[in-house]
């Protein structure tokens, strides 16, 4: 078969694709799972590698390490697309793993980039394959496969979870790639100055190939100066990679926006107005965040600051009225007040007894003192009669039965001792002695 990952070696190839490692010895990062004596690495050496989902950032070395399996391995190797290969492509590739085991007891290695954009059906394809041994089966992915792809594939492979590369990786990445003559600048006298290396490996943000990407620029579109070096400077380096490469994938995403939430409940400004920040700077839609907000106004603030309600709807106003980044403002005063107000669930716990208590509610007739009489003639079917205005007594308060008949004894709402609901809560006593009386 031939191999699919076959790099064009060529100086037209992007750098990128030049300077893929090609051993496990050249690989950058991850040595929680290929560093020596690691499982993984050892699997590999031993061409034992079992079906396996390898997810993380993008630009961190996974498809590169599937790579280094391809070429060290004495299997055959495979590799499909998920966004562009169907259930067709997928069980050509089981028949000719099929027949090869058959014929040469060869297995398959097959690499399945973005997995998680894999239907079901084409999932369950695969399934036969892996249990028979047909198929070895090596995922990759930027998304949390345990959310994004169908439990029958994940509970048949190990997980590997990369992570971003560090500044010092990045930083090798670019000192090999302007002194290696056959894939990199080696030919060129490329000089890169230290603050250019710190501003290229600061802004890839973990991501080597997008420092690569970035480097490839600079070198390519730099003149030679008289002494025949391409000089790359931090004013170059700063004009090739801007700002810092963001990667929100959907699993990013709700980790930062439980962070924020979690932030909110925990009375911690400095946290959720930091994660207030990262959302929005990687794209997410501010208005998502503001409905948090609105949320949480009332899960953990509820009647212990009122005023935490007020402010989070008006951050939506506002939101709405002037927009970003004008709007950041307000968001960012109804953030500093709900985490800084005094915290109370009791809304909160009230509302989802009271909605529980109702799956089980018998129906009956609405008490007669307490039924509509808004209409001519109600006082004839006994509507509304023996009701106790409460504005006729002292206080503005009366006791009498506001219960239906099959929940007199419920009680949902218990306020807390927390900033404005402890005076709820006093009220409530008061009266309860008054009834006892």
């Amino acid at each position: 078969m031939t191999d699919l990952f076959s790099l064009n070696d060529g100086k037209m190839a992007p750098l990128a694709d030049r300077m893929r490692p090609k051993t496990l010895d050249e690989f950058l990062g991850q040595k929680q799972i290929v560093g020596q004596g690691t499982l993984l690495r050892r699997a590999i050496e031993a061409d034992r590698l079992t079906s396996c989902i390898f997810f993380g950032p993008p630009g961190v070395g996974k498809t590169t390490l599937a790579s280094i399996i391809a070429n060290t391995t004495s299997s055959a190797f495979a590799q499909l697309n998920a966004v562009t290969s169907g259930v067709s492509e997928v069980r050509t590739v089981i028949e000719e793993a099929k027949e090869r085991m058959r014929l040469y007891s060869q297995p398959t290695y097959l690499l399945l980039d973005e997995c998680h954009r894999w239907s079901k059906a084409q999932s369950d394809s695969i399934l036969p394959a892996i249990e028979k041994g047909w198929i070895r089966f090596i995922g990759s992915t930027t998304e949390n496969p345990v959310i994004a792809m169908t439990p029958a594939i994940v509970s048949r492979c190990r997980l590997f979870q990369f992570t971003s590369l560090t500044e010092e990786d990045i930083k090798t990445a670019l000192h090999r790639a302007i002194s290696d003559k056959e894939r990199g600048f080696g030919d060129l006298s490329v000089v890169l100055t230290e603050e250019a290396l710190s501003h290229f490996a600061d802004r890839a943000n973990g991501d080597v190939r997008n420092a690569l990407n970035a480097l490839e620029l600079a070198v390519l579109s730099t003149p030679m100066n008289t002494e025949g070096n391409i000089v790359i400077d931090k004013l170059t380096a700063e004009q090739s990679i801007q700002q810092k490469v963001l990667a929100l994938d959907e699993s990013y995403y709700y980790d930062m926006l439980s962070a924020f939430c979690k932030s909110l409940r925990g009375s911690d400004s400095d946290a959720a107005l930091c994660w207030f920040a990262r959302m929005v700077t990687n794209g997410v839609d501010p208005r998502i965040i503001v409905r948090r907000l609105i949320a949480h106004a009332s899960e953990d603030v509820g009647l212990a600051n009122p005023q935490a309600m007020l402010t989070a709807t008006a951050a939506w106003t506002a939101l709405e009225a002037i927009g970003m980044p004008e709007a950041r403002l307000p968001i960012a005063q109804a953030i500093i007040l709900i985490c800084e107000s005094s915290k109370s669930n009791s809304v909160s716990m009230a509302v989802d007894a009271a909605f529980e208590a109702a799956k089980n509610a018998k129906n009956l007739p609405v008490p007669a003192h307490l039924r509509d009489t808004h209409y001519k003639g109600h006082d004839k079917i006994g509507s509304g009669e023996g009701y106790l205005y409460p504005h006729d007594f002292p206080g503005h308060y009366v006791s009498q039965q506001y219960l239906p008949d099959d929940a007199l004894n419920d009680r949902y709402y218990f306020p807390s001792d927390m900033g404005f609901e402890d005076r709820i809560r006093q009220n409530k006593l008061e009266r309860e002695k008054r009834n006892e009386k």
